[in-house]
């Protein structure tokens, strides 16, 4: 396949991460990073800069830009990333239109611009009916779902066994004021994308609905 930089955006709850999961396991040959992963490494180290992170996602708010295109940068040059026949995928980030602007000038320096910009349009109503039953192993980033995701063992996680833990935002009060910042930043990010000629959208309520369209999507638009 013809290399691919992909950027999946989606509202929180859309389900990036399964998507992301499954597009690494059936398109080999992409690797993946996600700014939840990168969060988490911060947040479970309890280095500073994870601790004001902490407060952030406490609060129901988004990381800072400058935070998070800071981080970003470094894990781009510490995977050796940068390189214009590298194919690879980024869940989470950027955002907003600051960020993607910012994401692009580093970029760009080696020619490695994204090349696809793909949102997962979900019904907010949909989400919301279902955050309250998400469970997350907080040291991997695995979520499930007791509605239609659950782990193997109750509440455990089906790699490790460890606990299953519920994150404090995952409620609809906290949540909502995630999809209302969701909602008033995408706009501007979606026009930008637009102008490039690289976005494109894939509508669904569930994961086996949105998967084969973003498999027939991708395999089309990058086969050699």
């Amino acid at each position: 396949m013809k290399p691919l930089r992909l950027l999946l955006l989606g509202a929180p709850g859309s389900g990036k991460g399964t998507q992301t999961s499954k597009v690494l396991k059936d398109f080999t040959h992409i690797k993946a990073i996600s700014s939840g992963d990168i969060l988490r490494q911060q947040i479970n180290a309890q280095t500073n800069i994870g601790k004001e992170i902490s407060r952030y996602i406490k609060n129901g708010s988004l990381v800072p830009d400058e935070i998070m295109a800071r981080l970003l940068e470094t894990e781009l040059q510490r995977r050796q990333w940068l390189n214009r026949d590298a194919s690879w995928l980024l869940d989470g980030f950027p955002r907003t239109f600051t960020q993607a602007s910012i994401l692009d000038e580093v970029l760009g320096k080696s020619g490695a611009n994204l090349n696809q910009v793909v949102e997962l349009d979900v019904d907010q109503k949909v989400i919301l009916q279902r955050i309250e039953a998400r469970w997350i192993h907080l040291p991997s980033g695995r979520v499930y779902n007791l509605d239609y995701n659950p782990p193997k063992v109750p509440f455990k996680d089906d790699v490790t066994g460890e606990p299953l833990s519920k994150r404090s935002d995952d409620n609809a009060e906290t949540f909502q004021k995630r999809l209302d910042i969701y909602n008033g930043e995408i706009g501007p990010l979606r026009d930008y994308y637009k102008q490039k000629n690289i976005f494109h959208t894939i509508s669904g309520n569930s994961s086996d609905i949105i998967y084969p369209q973003l498999s027939r999507y991708l395999s089309e638009k990058f086969a050699s």
